[in-house]
């Protein structure tokens, strides 16, 4: 018991030096600075979470909340405050009997979930909608033939769904049905109109985005509203992404990529840090003036075949710690937000890295700072920083160990000793003498000084985060 001690201090101080937030205060866009969010309170909101979709299949609902419960209490008790539903999952949807009518029973699920996000300070994104065909379809778990004008809905086709007006005014009630039900309450982070639409079969689904955008916010001005698209794994997507970041609207750009061996784009084959840390890149050079978020991530078999068999090898979480950190480091306003929760991250109780996440962050007010990333190579270690007012953050990654390293090739991370990291480029005029320096794999921290522009570094594996006062 006596071995637990420390480690318990240690979520203590977390909980004591994390500044409690309004429980009534609203995600919002900072209007100090549009790349970052925080809350209507003022204070700073790094959305630290995960894709949480819904319970499995095969439980009955008291089992299903008991082990959903799990998860949230897991993600809050080490420093999570986020997560992302899919309101269209058979667990939670309202609209499963008939298109246009809607589940007073289900509504009460969703009354347990805001009650349970209330009691674990935790906010949701919800989804509202996911399928692709409306009959017909390939994909059972995306196909939604209710809609269909032969069973009574709206729609004689997918295409006809999005630009029919019958459909559209349809999905224009079921906005007014959740706002009448839920209303604008502060644990939403915010309404996403659909899960990657451009995987839909057919229509004009970005006319249809910008109607339904400003329906949206209409119905919920208190919270964010945004769309999102599917994995930006291949080149012609490039302008998709492009149209969809800068619609009007759109609260956040948002973006969605894995490590996939079987995507067109090679970077999406490569170390997970650069799968991550490029999709954030490519969306800010489109010039967004608004959050970017890695809004999906993970690794998957190829072209989405199932989840990485190597998840089973993945015990540490090096793929899952790569998700998290990459995206920040690399200029978004939060960590990745992975997929898999259950078969990778609880399956191999990987919670732990939020804590890790949230520990290398914390007291940090990113919209404060003003933050500018920067990117270094230096000899076998990548540099990811991000050079602020009053302090330069940075994420150190040993380049030599990858996924391919470490659960391909079976090779444990190598100690990485006698290095002085050189980061003058990372820095303002005239930084302080002592830099933090945080272990986010040990939770170990140490001081070191800074000379010349090079910081000595502690051994470490797999990566360190450093902070450096202005």
């Amino acid at each position: 018991m006596t071995g637990r001690l420390p480690h318990l201090l240690f979520f203590l101080l977390i909980i004591a030096a994390a500044p409690a937030a309004p429980a009534d205060s609203r995600v919002r866009v900072s209007p100090r600075d549009a790349r970052y969010l925080e809350l209507s309170s003022g204070a700073p909101f790094i959305p630290i979470g995960l894709n949480l979709i819904a319970p499995p299949a095969g439980l009955d609902e008291d089992a299903a909340f008991r082990l959903y419960e799990s998860w949230l209490k897991q993600l809050s008790a080490n420093g999570g405050n986020f997560i992302r539903v899919w309101l269209s999952h058979p667990f939670w949807d309202v609209e499963h009997a008939r298109s246009g009518q809607f589940d007073e029973l289900r509504a009460k699920r969703i009354d347990r979930l805001l009650e349970l996000c209330r009691r674990y300070k935790i906010r949701v994104k919800f989804t509202l909608e996911h399928f692709r065909t409306i009959g017909g379809g390939r994909q059972s778990w995306a196909d939604k033939p209710l809609h269909h004008a032969e069973n009574g809905g709206p729609a004689a086709s997918i295409a006809d769904f999005f630009d029919g007006e019958a459909a559209r005014a349809q999905f224009r009630r079921k906005i007014a049905w959740y706002q009448q039900r839920f209303g604008d309450r502060p644990e939403i982070f915010g309404w996403e109109l659909w899960n990657e639409m451009d995987t839909v079969a057919g229509g004009d689904y970005f006319a249809w985005t910008a109607l339904m955008l400003p329906a949206l916010r209409e119905a919920f001005p208190g919270s964010l509203v945004m769309q999102s698209l599917g994995s930006f794994d291949t080149e012609n997507k490039r302008d998709r992404y492009r149209r969809h970041s800068l619609l009007p609207g759109n609260d956040l750009a948002q973006v969605h990529r894995y490590l996939d061996l079987g995507a067109a784009l090679d970077v999406c084959h490569g170390p997970m840090d650069a799968v991550a840390a490029s999709a954030v890149r490519d969306i800010l050079a489109f010039g967004p003036g608004k959050p970017v978020l890695l809004a999906e991530s993970g690794a998957v078999e190829p072209r989405h075949s199932g989840p990485f068999k190597l998840y089973s090898a993945d015990k540490e979480g090096v793929i899952f710690h790569d998700t998290l950190f990459a995206p920040f480091f690399a200029g978004a306003a939060g960590p990745g937000h992975p997929w898999h929760w259950d078969s990778y991250i609880a399956a191999n109780s990987l919670w732990r890295h939020f804590r890790h996440f949230a520990e290398a962050v914390r007291g940090i007010d990113p919209a404060a700072k003003q933050f500018e990333p920067v990117y270094l190579d230096q000899d076998q270690l990548r540099i990811y920083a991000l050079r602020g007012r009053k302090n330069v953050l940075i994420w150190v990654r040993d380049a030599q160990n990858t996924w391919i390293s470490e659960l391909r090739d079976g090779q444990p991370p190598a100690l990485i000793e006698g290095v002085s990291l050189f980061i003058k480029d990372a820095l303002p005029p005239r930084p302080m003498p002592t830099v933090r320096i945080y272990d986010p794999w040990s939770g170990k921290t140490a001081r070191a000084p800074l000379r010349k522009g090079s910081v000595p570094l502690p051994p470490f594996r797999r990566s360190l985060v450093l902070r450096v006062p202005i």
